[in-house]
C-alpha cells in the first residue's frame, strides 16, 4: 500500500466525477454498478486519469453500457492497447437493469454517470444518476437557491460568535 501511494496510485476512493451533471440535471436516484474493464484500463483509472463530463449509460442488446467515458491509454503498458472511448459493460443486477430500460422508455430519463471510483475491494465502481434535464431557468433557480443557503449559514454561522 505505502508502494502505491509513493507513486501516486488511487487504491480506493474516487477517481472521477461528472460534478457539471448536478448542473444540468435534477438527479431522482443513484445506484453503484460495476464496470468491466481491461488491465490497462484499470491501471489508467488508478492514476485517477478519467473524464466523464460527456459520458453517459444506456440499452445496447438488452445490456448496459457506458458511452463515451475518457479512460486514456496507460502509457506504461506496450502490448495491450484499447480504444480511450470505447463503450464499456455495465455490471448491475437485472431487475435494477429491467427498471432502468423500463424508465428510459416510459419516462424518458437520462441515465448520467456521477462518479467513478475504486471500493473497499480494489474494484471499479460507477455511480450512476437517474436524471431529467433541466432548463436554463430551473438551473438559475438552482444556483440562486445553493447561493442563499450558503449565504444563509454564513450569517447565522457569524451571528453565533458575535452573540457569543
Amino acid at each position: 500500500m505505502a508502494e502505491a501511494r509513493k507513486k501516486g496510485l488511487i487504491a480506493h476512493g474516487v477517481v472521477a466525477q461528472n460534478r457539471k451533471a448536478r448542473h444540468d440535471y435534477t438527479i431522482k436516484q443513484t445506484l453503484e454498478a460495476g464496470l468491466v474493464l481491461k488491465g490497462p484500463e484499470v491501471k489508467s483509472l488508478r492514476l485517477g486519469r478519467a473524464t466523464l463530463t460527456e459520458a453517459w449509460a444506456g440499452e445496447r442488446n438488452g445490456e448496459l453500457w457506458l458511452f463515451n467515458a475518457y479512460i486514456p491509454e496507460y502509457q506504461a503498458g506496450v502490448l495491450s492497447r484499447f480504444e480511450p472511448r470505447s463503450p464499456r459493460k455495465l455490471l448491475v443486477h437485472r431487475k435494477q437493469m429491467r427498471e432502468l430500460i423500463g424508465s428510459i422508455a416510459r419516462d424518458g430519463v437520462t441515465i448520467v454517470p456521477l462518479e467513478i471510483n475504486f471500493n473497499d475491494k480494489g474494484r471499479a465502481k460507477v455511480v450512476l444518476g437517474v436524471a431529467v434535464g433541466r432548463k436554463k431557468a430551473d438551473k438559475r433557480e438552482a444556483v440562486k437557491a445553493r447561493d442563499w443557503q450558503r449565504e444563509k449559514s454564513r450569517l447565522l454561522r457569524g451571528r453565533g460568535t458575535v452573540a457569543g
